[in-house]
């Protein structure tokens, strides 16, 4: 029998080096590679071996391929001028405190099989609470506490879920949920993943209703909330569920959270409040009006992995009293017992997710926070807040645009006046050019181009260059 061909500590020491400095280079020529990649579908695959080697090869030869054949299909989501979506940042501290994550391999399902896992998520979500100043009812010195999950897709439906277990008084979880019998609420402007989460937990589609939205600042209306509520309660069907959006995906819109929150508990619906984007701006003392009515919710989410400098995945995710979500989800066979969880004395953050197991994903989250500290936190978002308000000074000088909604944060959103097909026609040849790319929205029935600034490479003369290339192309 052959001896297995593990990577020996010598070998694992060269080549993590060369990872190291291969990734650090990249960083350094990120504005050297066209934004939006160029390759066109199942070119990525027609350059990779049909068949799996049968003699292993060295890792050199992996890193080799990296370069020549998997780089020219990446989209270059850390590059000074990828404006799409919404930022996913990345630096320093996070690649190095995944990495060690995945040096230690832990699977941190239960407090007993790696109490450090828990511990340090536990004491870390507490940190961002205070960084951001979050009520205290979300801190784990009470009823409730933070976890991290997967994304702010994860966070609604666990959200939907303790709700469901609560309305229910536990018996959703037996009994199942029939469709028609429960409804959800949310803003006409809110993510897909509200959708999503009706169909995961078997409500179905035509659960889910959309509150119509303020023409001018596209927050969500209480009144139309309030309309739909009283509708279905007189119908016999239950609200167990309504979504507040802190910067929406299209336009960044805030909503009335603490007016939304008082007809949803009114009628004995869960509050929670998705910021998947927004929210991390509240280290900043100057926008903690962002937390406005959040005392009155029932469970939060917002993302480090968009615009705090870590690497996806990072949701981080608090509920004001964690009882109905660990009733919804806790589920416990002989196997994973232990004597601490039988004590009643730690947390299993198994019982705060869909699924089992779990990466030490708080290691890379404590870097962050250690070595940026508060104060480098801020000046990071400061930073893109003042870039997207100085691109907002300029679509106002050019009688050719006009933006569809208030900047909000590190957002614009804006169109050409002469219509939907300029629009859309502007957005293809700038991502066509390989310098910037920008996506778009529909917004009141009308083609928008979203500006989000939030690489940690983007100065201000690459919002400048975008500025006079979308001027140039339109």
């Amino acid at each position: 029998m052959s001896d297995v061909p593990h990577m020996s500590a010598a070998e694992f020491r060269r080549q993590g080096h060369a990872v190291i400095d291969w990734i650090a280079d990249y960083h350094e020529r990120l504005e050297s590679f066209p934004v939006l990649s160029q390759v066109g579908p199942g070119d990525v695959r027609a350059a990779l071996p049909a068949d799996p080697p049968e003699v292993g090869e060295p890792f050199a030869d992996v890193l080799a391929d990296i370069e020549t054949r998997i780089l020219p299909g990446v989209t270059h989501w850390q590059h000074p001028s990828f404006f799409a979506y919404f930022p996913a940042n990345v630096s320093g501290p996070s690649i190095l405190g995944d990495l060690l994550a995945a040096g230690l391999g832990v699977q941190g399902m239960l407090w007993a099989t790696s109490p450090a896992a828990t511990e340090l998520e536990t004491h870390v979500l507490d940190w961002l609470a205070t960084l951001l100043d979050l009520p205290d009812r979300f801190r784990s010195d009470g009823a409730g506490g933070g976890v991290i999950q997967h994304s702010a897709s994860d966070a609604a439906l666990v959200a939907l879920l303790a709700a469901l277990h609560r309305v229910t008084d536990g018996r959703s979880e037996h009994e199942g949920v029939a469709g028609g019998r429960f409804a959800v609420y949310t803003s006409e402007q809110t993510h897909s993943s509200v959708a999503k989460a009706c169909r995961i937990a078997g409500l179905g589609s035509d659960s889910l209703r959309l509150v119509d939205t303020d023409p001018r600042t596209l927050r969500a209306r209480p009144d139309r909330l309030r309309a739909l509520i009283d509708a279905d309660r007189t119908a016999g069907v239950v609200p167990v569920l309504v979504v507040a959006s802190i910067g929406t995906t299209g336009v960044g819109a805030v909503d009335p959270v603490a007016e939304l929150a008082a007809i949803a508990h009114e009628a004995g619906a869960w509050l929670h409040v998705d910021a998947a984007w927004a929210g991390v701006a509240a280290v900043v003392p100057e926008l903690h009006w962002l937390n406005d009515g959040l005392d009155a919710a029932d469970s939060y989410a917002t993302n480090p992995h968009k615009w705090l400098l870590t690497n996806f995945d990072c949701d981080a995710f608090w509920v004001a009293d964690r009882t109905a979500l660990v009733g919804a989800l806790s589920i416990l066979p002989e196997y994973l017992r232990n004597a601490a969880t039988d004590s009643g004395a730690v947390v299993d953050y198994r019982d705060w997710q869909v699924p089992l197991g779990r990466r030490f994903r708080a290691l890379k989250l404590w870097a962050v926070i250690r070595c940026y500290g508060g104060e480098g936190l801020r000046a990071h978002v400061r930073k893109h807040v003042a870039l997207a308000a100085e691109f907002a000074t300029w679509v106002r000088t050019d009688d050719r645009f006009e933006l569809v909604a208030p900047p909000s944060l590190s957002l614009v959103t804006f169109r050409l006046r002469a219509g939907d097909d300029a629009t859309r026609a502007l957005m293809d040849a700038v991502n066509g050019s390989g310098e910037m790319y920008l996506t778009h929205t529909v917004v009141d029935g009308t083609t928008a181009l979203r500006l989000a600034i939030g690489s940690p490479w983007t100065e201000q003369r690459h919002v400048r260059a975008a500025w006079e290339l979308l001027r140039a192309r339109a």
